[in-house]
C-alpha cells in the first residue's frame, strides 16, 4: 500500500497472491467507507456562521457522482427549522465552503470539480426521501481560496 502525489491511498500489485495484497484491499475498502460515515465527536465541533447561527458537520460524501468529482459537506443546522432567508443561508453556505471545506480538500483526496454544501435541520441519510426535513444546498466550484456559486 502506498500514496500517490495527491495523497490517495493505493495498493501496489506485487504479482503474487499473498496475504499482503488481501490486507491492502481490506484497508483501502475501510478507508473508503470512512469517507462517507458520520463524523466523530472531534470533527463535529460547533461552527459559528456569519449570520450568528451555529452548525456542526454531519457527514462528508465523496463517492456519489455529480458534475465531475464532487464532495458533499453536510451540516446539521437546526436553526433553519424556524425559517431562514435564502440570502443569509447562501452566505453561510459559501462561508462553510471557503473556511471549512476548502482547507480540508487535500486531506480527503484529489481536488473536486464541485463542492456541495448542505444545511439539514435534522439528520437525514444521503439520498433518503424525508418530506418533513428542511434542507438547503448549493454547489460551488473551488478555485484557490474561493468558492464560486454554480447553478444546478
Amino acid at each position: 500500500m502506498g500514496r500517490d502525489p495527491g495523497g490517495a491511498v493505493f495498493c501496489a500489485r506485487s504479482g503474487r497472491n499473498d496475504w499482503r495484497g488481501a490486507a491492502c484491499v481490506v484497508i483501502a475498502a475501510c478507508a473508503a467507507l470512512c469517507l462517507t460515515a458520520p463524523v466523530g465527536a472531534e470533527e463535529a465541533a460547533v461552527i459559528d456562521l456569519p449570520s450568528g447561527a451555529r452548525v456542526s458537520l454531519f457527514d462528508v460524501i465523496t463517492n456519489v457522482p455529480g458534475q465531475g468529482l464532487t464532495y458533499r459537506f453536510r451540516f446539521l443546522a437546526p436553526h433553519i427549522t424556524g425559517g431562514v432567508e435564502f440570502d443569509l443561508a447562501e452566505r453561510d453556505m459559501r462561508f462553510l465552503c471557503e473556511t471549512y471545506a476548502l482547507p480540508r480538500l487535500s486531506v480527503i483526496g484529489p481536488r473536486p470539480a464541485q463542492i456541495v454544501i448542505t444545511l439539514l435541520d435534522r439528520p437525514v441519510a444521503f439520498g433518503e426521501i424525508a418530506p418533513e426535513a428542511i434542507q438547503f444546498f448549493e454547489a460551488y466550484r473551488p478555485e484557490d481560496t474561493t468558492c464560486y456559486w454554480e447553478a444546478f
